[in-house]
């Protein structure tokens, strides 16, 4: 049943606009190494609890690119997670001349980006208007929240100052949510140059660079020489997440963690050592889990 669920991609990956639909089907030697990994890292119990949701592709090569998933299509609270999608609203409403991009919109999506600026985001939130993001999020363009399938990621509210509260997602009744999924197609647009156009994808790659919060992704990999990454993560109680396009060593790969539980932060730390070592080889790691008690809640 473990190793079953990670083939539970089905009509999902096939509205990746970046995927055909030959190429949208999960890879089976990853799917296997990430079943290994997860049954390494003890982590079958979050999985069958639907509190644990990962995504990774490799995007070395950006023609093939190789998909593996598990609760892909769960649903879950990220916290500043969607952040992402302001942004990326934001610019869009520039692409449309309803705004104009200046420098001080730049130093406000940096801090959004790399300090998880509640203020800032909810200023990006305010001025972009909440019924423009959910109507970019749900566009056929994009399909980032699938109103026919799981959901996705979606922005119901601001993160603090007037008029905070909007809406949560039709399908899941979540204000600030994520699927692993959608939220890798995300990443997946931007590094194909295909999220708002070419410019701006360039520009949103160079935004969630040089992430200033060292947590998470970027602590897992914190020994790796030369490794870059643009991610954005988000924190609330017990709920974690992270995600990125990570590149070295000639390798480049978006990975995406969503997990529910008191040491989540701990989880994808160790988990991105993990699925690094997948794409980019290396030394096999050390005791990753921990006591198996630990990601039994």
């Amino acid at each position: 049943m473990f190793a079953a669920r990670l083939c539970r991609v089905a009509g999902l990956l096939a509205v990746a606009l970046t995927l055909s639909a030959a190429e949208a089907r999960p890879d089976p030697d990853l799917n296997e190494e990430l079943a290994r990994l997860l049954a390494e890292q003890r982590l079958s119990n979050l999985v069958d609890a639907r509190k644990f949701a990962v995504s990774l592709v490799d995007i070395t090569d950006p023609e093939r690119p190789r998909y593996a998933g598990i609760n892909d299509n769960v649903m879950m609270y990220a916290a500043s997670l969607p952040k992402i999608v302001a942004i990326m609203a934001g610019f869009e409403r520039v692409r449309e001349g309803a705004l104009h991009y200046t420098p001080e919109m730049r130093q406000m999506f940096l801090r959004v980006a790399r300090r998880s600026s509640n203020t800032d985001a909810s200023k990006v939130i305010q001025m972009v208007g909440f019924e423009n993001i959910a109507r970019i999020l749900t566009s056929p363009k994009y399909r980032l929240y699938d109103l026919q399938g799981s959901g996705g990621l979606w922005l119901g509210k601001a993160y603090g100052g007037p008029n905070d509260y909007w809406r949560r997602d039709p399908l899941n009744n979540i204000s600030h949510g994520a699927t692993a999924f959608q939220t890798a197609r995300f990443f997946l647009l931007m590094a194909q140059g295909q999220l708002v156009n070419a410019r701006f994808s360039a520009e949103m790659r160079d935004i969630f660079s040089n992430p200033e919060i060292r947590h998470k992704f970027v602590k897992g990999l914190a020994n790796v020489p030369n490794v870059k990454i643009a991610r954005k993560s988000g924190t609330w109680k017990d709920w974690h997440a992270d995600a990125g396009i990570i590149e070295h060593d000639g390798r480049r790969y978006i990975a995406v963690g969503l997990v529910e539980h008191p040491r989540g932060g701990e989880i994808l730390e160790k988990l991105i050592a993990g699925l690094d070592r997948i794409i980019c080889g290396g030394d096999e790691p050390l005791n990753l889990a921990g006591d198996s008690h630990v990601l039994t809640r």
